[in-house]
């Protein structure tokens, strides 16, 4: 029988770092996210090696490269961690104020920064002692995968249709409105469909290569084309490259308010009837009844009725 000596000192420690070398293919970056030293890290990676009898790490001419046998050990790895998180996890152990938990959220650059300063500000005083991760999404990340494995907590997104198989709520709901210059001839014209049409528009890049986000899809239903003269990768760009500039921005009227509250910009009805953008918060079953999860979501929850509230009052 061929059993190495080192498989039974598989134990969750050596998992995290396995799954983080892998993942960050980076000693050092690896010991700055564990808070240990980079001896430590090398050490249990040597000890990982040894277990599983492949070199898990390969230097390139890039850097360093995980082997084949360590892609395909991944998944069962977190799968592993997963389970133990949720074996040690008392049912009814979490205490806000003294949790030293990491609450991972995802969301797009698009969102409201009222909402996200109000999550962070709801946040901090009710968990002091936890941390909160942002993580910014992007078209190519694969936000389904990264909630089941366990390497987010919630997702935040406005899918035109939410993708299946994860629960989901509503947060806020939105109006579409347009961005301008305060100095921008239609500030003070208005604007028309014809003249959002002959207008000249800057666009971001698409969020999701797998669906057409709200604005396009009505656009196109109505046969309705644009010149997108400037296309840019982040949302929160675009406020800026208006202050002196003919361009028309369509978005959301509580990112275009929080801008036009700093910026010399002006907020304009939208001149055709875009719905209501909503944005919800996904999230795993493995999750579903976790009492940590479950106060993570009501402060989400909140912040978006809140939000919602606040704008009510103001129309």
């Amino acid at each position: 029988m061929n059993i190495r000596r080192e498989e039974q000192a598989l134990d969750s420690y050596l998992l995290r770092v396995f799954c983080l070398v892998v993942t960050e293919r980076s000693v050092s970056r690896v010991a700055l996210r564990m808070k240990q030293s980079q001896p430590a890290i090398s050490a249990a990676l040597r000890k990982l090696r040894d277990i599983f009898g492949d070199p898990l790490l390969v230097r390139e001419k890039g850097g360093m490269v995980p082997t084949e046998r360590a892609l395909a050990l991944l998944s069962h790895a977190k799968s592993a961690l997963a389970e133990i998180d949720q074996m040690v996890q008392l049912p009814e152990s979490f205490e806000p104020q003294t949790s030293k938990l990491t609450f991972r959220i995802g969301a797009p650059d698009y969102i409201a920064p009222s909402f996200m300063a109000t999550v962070v500000e709801s946040f901090r005083r009710e968990a002091p002692t936890a941390r909160l991760v942002i993580h910014s999404l992007g078209p190519n990340f694969d936000f389904e995968r990264s909630l089941a494995e366990g390497e987010l907590d919630v997702v935040i997104g406005n899918w035109p249709e939410p993708p299946p198989r994860m629960h989901l709520s509503m947060l806020l709901e939105d109006q579409i409105v347009c961005l301008v210059n305060a100095r921008h001839p239609l500030a003070s014209k208005g604007m028309t469909t014809e003249s959002y049409a002959r207008g000249v528009h800057i666009v971001p890049m698409p969020y999701s290569i797998s669906q057409r986000g709200v604005i396009d899809s009505i656009l196109a239903s109505l046969r309705i084309t644009r010149e997108e003269c400037v296309t840019v990768q982040s949302f929160t760009t675009v406020p800026y490259l208006l202050q002196h500039t003919d361009l028309i921005f369509t978005t959301t009227l509580h990112f275009a308010r929080f801008y036009a509250d700093i910026l010399q910009l002006a907020i304009l009805p939208a001149p055709i009837d875009f719905p209501p953008m909503r944005f919800y918060q996904l999230w795993h079953e493995r999750n579903h009844k976790s009492p940590a999860h479950r106060w993570i979501r009501r402060i989400l929850s909140d912040c978006g009725q809140k939000i919602n509230t606040n704008q009510a009052k103001t129309k």
